[in-house]
């Protein structure tokens, strides 16, 4: 089948040669443009200073504007830009730390406590299965902003990981982000 190749399919759809441009076909696309800015790198390249730190700068805005759920003494949480899964957020030090041994006690108890209540939370509005939590301590262990601690709380359901993530490197999120912060917050 060669350039020149004309046929249809039982829809009607034609395809005009092999290489597939301006053909018409069967496929949904899930177009996820935010993820590009992540991809990129975006809010990453001066994360190790305080002020270039998008965790730093995030406590300055809006709660709305920032995705900010809650705020507590010592953190907050916050949802990810980039999300995993739907409800995926942060608990975040409000001091600029890289590693979990340079917290505080107080900021150690803090960071337990908001996860344990952004865990309640998530399961009173979403029923949430279960949880991936953790953080990724350097860049080498895969933390994307390396010089600002954050544990991250991602919701998980039965099923969650399904073709779309695992085979088209595409996860499908049903809620805007700002919808999401304002189900969470007000559950908070």
């Amino acid at each position: 089948m060669g350039a020149e190749y004309d046929a249809a399919d039982d829809s009607g759809a034609e395809f005009v040669g092999q290489d597939g441009v301006g053909v018409t076909d069967q496929l949904q696309r899930l177009w996820t443009p935010h993820r590009l800015a992540y991809i990129k790198g975006e809010n990453k390249a001066s994360d190790d200073e305080p002020g270039g730190c998008p965790f730093c700068r995030l406590v300055d805005l809006d709660d709305d504007e920032a995705l900010i759920l809650a705020r507590g003494r010592a953190v907050y949480a916050v949802l990810n830009l980039y999300p995993y899964n739907p409800g995926h957020l942060m608990v975040v030090p409000y001091r600029h730390v890289a590693d979990y041994t340079e917290l505080t006690e107080a900021e150690t108890a803090e960071t337990a406590t908001f996860t344990q209540h952004a865990m309640a939370v998530i399961r009173s509005v979403s029923g949430a299965h279960g949880f991936n939590i953790g953080m990724n301590q350097g860049v080498v262990a895969g933390a994307g902003i390396a010089a600002h601690l954050h544990q991250h709380v991602v919701p998980r359901w039965g099923g969650d990981s399904n073709f779309m993530p695992v085979v088209g490197h595409t996860k499908v999120l049903p809620q805007l982000l700002g919808e999401t912060r304002a189900l969470l917050a007000d559950a908070w």
